[in-house]
């Protein structure tokens, strides 16, 4: 998928080219850009700040995987009963929008999962309704699955008011059991049968998704090896009905020491060797089940010990290098702590710190970002699931394509908490529009952007040059209203005041069109809805997605962004190079 070049801005007439993290600097052709004469009448913040762009046009900088944007589902949907509503004809719609992607199966409660291949469902679905409507609650529910079995192909449902209100409420109460799970870490075991594989499976196949299904790592023998007694029975199930799912092992293992289990490195080695050893005695998946790990959490020195010693001896054992980023502890993030850049910019260190490690034992090896959302412990009501967590969400996919991650997977597609994409109305959040943008606009191959810019010296200890972050790509090929060779820009401004850039170079006199994601709503910031160029986004209906409709701007007009916004900027006919075939 995408490609990102990040370029915050200097002062005075510098060239900030895009390399591995920040930008180059380079005095250059500014072309028609000229200093302000000193001593001069002093003009406005806003007049004087204009940023000149240039895109190297002649090859990409990276080229990522068709799937770079990805998704992930919490094993929690199996407790809070949401497992069996992912037949909704919209919740399908919602995640083929995002299509192509990986949809990861797995988080926190990956260690705590077993399956078990059973045939009466109906009393293993994982967490009890309200007594008052426990019993005709799931008698609906095996009616729905009765009518899904009987339909050839994909299986969808339209779930009754009724139902989906009576579901909403379970969900409302595990949700509390959910949270205080997550902050004590303290986990209950979670069962998935047959009938949940299937569920599942079906979710991802009918929206376009490579599921990757998360097997617990934590069911271990007394002498501390992997027990994969489960992960057999579950692989010899879905080679049955030939599912094609990729698999992991584990979630965060650096963490295990809480739940009193010590694996290094070198025993999570083995226990993946063992597994791929598994996958290699079911002939389904011998040849075409990939295998991705060891998914540690943020790398700090004991996950970089761990995935140290992993790569010494399961380097060539897993087809991808995986692992985890989230930015803030949820229980006490404030909307201003989404807008600092220092913490945006805690990404590239850590991607840093992981590339460097798998390039010590495994040169070449893919690197996956392989869950990351704005926040941790269920993120913040009314913060992470709002229009505020958009700028670090986009940055996180500029940043991550710059530097050559090859996925990134968004925790969480539809999910308890306040990370998701997708809420329990069914209604796509910022972070949802965000991403179906990125999607239709923007390409696998990531470009070097040059920006020069001028602007007024900045106060002692404020740092406005990282304010304004911009990232190039080719256009989706996907994407049939654009020729190839078309230039997509993607802008993220967190300036309380509007910047100016003019296109220069082989960008100069090209005609652009504009989708500008703006907050909609007296929330401000904290909106849960957003506008595309001044129109309000939502779906027409549970099949019918909204026109994404540009708005033109005239070839040689200058790029206005209001403050505080994102924007992406499709510009057409360049006939880049880079951009021109497959």
């Amino acid at each position: 998928m995408p490609h990102h070049c990040l370029s915050p801005i200097l002062g005075s007439s510098l060239w900030l080219a895009s390399v591995a993290l920040m930008v180059q600097l380079a005095e250059s052709s500014a072309g028609n850009y000229r200093r302000p004469v000193p001593g001069g009448k002093a003009h406005g913040f806003t007049e004087r700040t204009l940023i000149l762009l240039d895109v190297n046009t002649r090859s990409p900088i990276k080229t990522l995987n068709a799937n770079f944007l990805s998704l992930q589902l919490d094993p929690s949907v199996i407790h809070d009963g949401w497992l069996d509503f992912l037949s909704s004809k919209r919740l399908v719609t919602l995640a083929r929008g995002l299509a192509p992607a990986y949809l990861r199966f797995g988080g926190k409660r990956t260690d705590f999962l077993y399956f078990h291949n059973l045939k009466n469902l109906a009393k293993h679905r994982g967490g009890p309704g309200p007594d008052y409507y426990l019993k005709n609650y799931e008698d609906d529910i095996v009616r729905s699955d009765i009518a899904l079995d009987k339909q050839k192909g994909c299986k969808l449902a339209s779930h009754p008011d009724i139902m989906l209100e009576l579901q909403r409420e379970k969900a409302a109460q595990m949700q509390l059991v959910l949270l205080k799970e997550q902050f004590s870490n303290m986990y209950s075991n979670i069962t998935i049968t047959a009938r949940s594989l299937d569920k599942l499976y079906n979710f991802a196949d009918c929206a376009g998704l490579r599921l990757i299904f998360g097997l617990n790592a934590l069911h271990r023998n007394p002498d501390n090896s992997w027990n994969g007694s489960s992960a057999l029975s579950l692989l010899k199930y879905s080679a049955s009905k030939k599912y094609n799912i990729s698999w992991e092992l584990g979630n965060e293992p650096n963490s295990y020491r809480q739940w009193w289990a010590t694996v290094n490195g070198s025993q999570l080695a083995r226990d993946y060797l063992q597994l791929r050893n598994l996958l290699q005695s079911v002939r389904f998946y011998n040849n075409r089940g990939s295998l991705y790990g060891p998914n540690i959490g943020r790398p700090r020195k004991t996950a970089i010990l761990l995935l140290d010693g992993f790569m010494k001896t399961a380097g060539s054992v897993v087809d991808t290098v995986t692992w985890q980023h989230y930015y803030i502890d949820g229980r006490v993030a404030k909307v201003a702590d989404f807008m600092k850049t220092r913490l945006l910019d805690t990404l590239t260190e850590q991607i840093s710190k992981v590339l460097k490690a798998v390039k010590t034992h495994a040169p070449g090896k893919k690197v996956w970002l392989g869950g990351v959302g704005p926040a941790w412990a269920g993120g913040t009501n009314n913060l992470s699931d709002t229009y505020a967590a958009s700028f670090l969400w986009l940055n996180t996919l500029g940043m991550s394509a710059m530097q050559g991650i090859d996925v990134v997977i968004r925790h969480s597609f539809f999910d308890y908490g306040y990370n998701h994409l997708v809420d329990q109305n069914f209604n796509p959040l910022p972070d949802y529009w965000l991403s179906l943008l990125f999607k239709h606009l923007v390409g696998p191959r990531v470009l070097a952007v040059h920006v020069a810019g001028l602007q007024r010296k900045p106060r002692p200890g404020r740092v406005i040059r990282d304010k304004l972050r911009i990232y190039a790509h080719c256009t989706s090929f996907q994407n049939h209203n654009y020729v190839r060779g078309s230039i997509t820009l993607y802008i993220i401004n967190l300036h309380r005041s509007r910047k100016k850039i003019k296109l220069a170079g082989t960008l100069r006199d090209k005609t652009v069109h504009q989708y500008l994601l703006q907050p909609y709503g007296i929330e401000g910031l904290q909106a849960k809805s957003v506008q595309l160029n001044g129109e309000p986004l939502k779906m027409l209906d549970d099949e019918t997605f909204p026109e994404l409709k540009p708005k033109r701007l005239h070839s040689g007009r200058t790029i206005v962004m209001p403050p505080m916004t994102i924007g992406f900027y499709v510009v057409k006919n360049v006939n880049a190079y880079a951009c021109r075939y497959r």
